[in-house]
């Protein structure tokens, strides 16, 4: 579903990526790991869009999306949350949640403030639609709470309802256990399942290997930069390699 072909990224004189390959495959959640400073968020980066890789191509169902911004990417059915939660604080859960169902509205500007008919029939469906996602996510009693008011664990969800209202094919989730407790991230590792059986494709950058091992089922090793390993949790844990860029060669 997705190909990253001969990624690199040079900042500078700092070489970030050099020539990273892999594929993904539909309907899997895959794993992409490493040490502080593998690159793993310039990759996310690169591949959904806040980046132009310096060289290398990456394919969405076959399609080259090399250098297409974010939006374009949300169109085509590919979104990402982010390690620092992005959210507009000052509107209200649900609303932030409709936010993500904008490529299925066609209301413009002056139709939405003039408050047409057909405007106002799109926007309740919308925010029915938004209702749904906060419910999957489990947050359906915060929807009128500002979402600036919310705890982290609850914004960490709010982030993915959001992602989820675009109806993705595939999601790229960066760090999404980060700052999150045992409870939390025990309910999170539940939430991915679902996303994938929903048919969507995950794809997250991680450091809890507990959470990584436990649902993924490929990994992508990467090291300074280049992809160290890839293959199956097992596999990966047993790989020597591995083991020696997280604890050294002793």
């Amino acid at each position: 579903m997705l190909e990253v072909s001969g990624i690199t990224q040079i900042f500078g004189g700092v070489t970030a990526l050099e020539d990273v390959s892999f594929s993904i495959n539909r309907g899997e959640i895959t794993g992409v790991i490493g040490p502080n400073g593998a690159g793993k968020t310039t990759l996310f980066n690169i591949i959904s869009g806040i980046y132009t890789q310096t060289s290398g191509r990456v394919f969405l169902n076959g399609r080259e999306i090399s250098g297409l911004p974010p939006e374009k990417l949300a169109h085509l059915k590919m979104v990402r949350t982010f390690q620092n939660i992005e959210l507009f604080g000052g509107m209200t859960v649900l609303e932030n949640v409709m936010v993500g169902l904008h490529t299925r509205s066609s209301s413009g500007l002056l139709a939405c403030s003039l408050r047409m008919p057909w405007s106002r029939v799109e926007e309740s469906g919308i925010r029915e639609a938004a209702m749904k996602w906060l419910e999957f996510t489990g947050i359906t009693d915060l929807a009128d709470m500002t979402a600036g008011n919310l705890p982290f664990g609850k914004g960490r969800m709010l982030e993915i309802a959001r992602a989820l209202a675009v109806e993705p094919e595939i999601i790229l989730m960066d760090e999404p256990a980060a700052g999150l407790n045992s409870q939390e991230t025990l309910g999170l590792a539940r939430l991915i399942r679902q996303i994938r059986d929903l048919g969507i494709t995950v794809v997250l950058v991680e450091h809890d290997m507990e959470l990584v091992m436990d649902i993924c089922e490929r990994i992508v090793v990467l090291n300074l930069g280049r992809k160290l390993a890839e293959g199956s949790p097992r596999e990966i844990q047993d790989n020597p390699e591995v083991i020696a860029a997280y604890l050294g060669d002793e």
